[in-house]
């Protein structure tokens, strides 16, 4: 059976590799570069091996009955659509977002909402796609960025099983990652489902697992290495009171440093599962036992 292992960049992922560690800046940069800047170096200082943005063509993206519905935002009150534009990056913002990233060696990809976002983000050498939660049934999207010939990250919140599968079917087995996810910011523990990890790698045993957390605090994430997690997404957030509705489920830099020094340490302590006797224990076991190895009671 072919191994559950993909090639991201420098990193392989997957079963048997070290968790790789998403932070997701998604629109929490609130469309300045400046606070992009600092969520890429805070990603890197935290130990993160990579920093993931979204990509929408508004015209494409935005219902038309969403377009025109006025909103407070931190420029004022203006249409939704003006919003749209305010938040998104264009090419000159990414090619800034591209040097900051090589600077600081981490890897960064985005997620594409629309086709067009696609085309864009092929400007650039990122080393992988993401489909959002929100773009599984959009089977022509999903077609598009796997012509790439890119790995796909596929994320499976507010989405059912047949979904899912169909999903899969469309798409095939190669060069695919799928993320556990519930679609809920911020989402209550009893809603997270981490037992998810193991249903998926049970019915993809060649497909690297992972999760995407939208919980506050960390320890779910945590829990979904222990179960399995071959890589995890967090949003990031230098400040999880800043506008923006992913600003809450966000995890600040030193946050993100505790989350991912203690991966480190989960990934360390799992082992691999067949007992023995480590020379560090031989002082305790000639000091305290009884009846030593090989000597039988009479």
């Amino acid at each position: 059976m072919k191994k559950a292992e993909i090639k991201i960049g420098n990193r392989w992922v997957g079963d048997g590799h070290p968790v790789f560690v998403i932070a997701e800046i998604g629109i929490n940069h609130n469309g300045s570069l400046d606070i992009a800047r600092k969520l890429i170096e805070g990603a890197k200082a935290a130990g993160c091996d990579a920093v993931k943005f979204q990509k929408r063509t508004p015209e494409v993206c935005v219902p038309k009955d969403q377009r025109d519905i006025l909103r407070d935002t931190p420029w004022g009150r203006m249409t939704y659509m003006d919003y749209r534009y305010k938040v998104e990056f264009g090419l000159e913002d990414y090619a800034e977002i591209d040097r900051i990233s090589r600077k600081n060696n981490i890897l960064w990809f985005a997620s594409c909402w629309d086709e067009e976002s696609v085309e864009f983000m092929e400007q650039f050498d990122t080393p992988l796609y993401k489909s959002a939660s929100a773009s599984l049934t959009d089977h022509d999207l999903l077609k598009k960025k796997k012509a790439t010939g890119k790995p796909l990250m596929i994320s499976t919140g507010m989405s059912t099983h047949q979904e899912i599968t169909d999903a899969i079917d469309c798409l095939g087995l190669d060069n695919l990652l799928i993320a556990h996810a519930t679609s809920t910011y911020p989402c209550p523990p009893e809603e997270l489902n981490l037992r998810m990890i193991h249903t998926l790698k049970n019915l993809y045993p060649s497909v690297p697992i992972g999760y995407s957390g939208h919980e506050t605090g960390l320890a779910p994430t945590w829990a979904a290495v222990a179960l399995g997690a071959t890589f995890v997404e967090r949003h990031i957030t230098l400040d999880r009171a800043m506008w923006g509705s992913d600003q809450a489920a966000s995890v600040e830099p030193a946050g993100f440093a505790r989350l991912v020094s203690n991966i480190r340490d989960i990934e360390a302590s799992l082992g691999d599962g067949i007992k023995q006797v480590y020379p560090s224990e031989m002082g305790q076991l000639n000091k305290l036992r009884r009846v030593k190895p090989g000597i039988l009671n009479s």
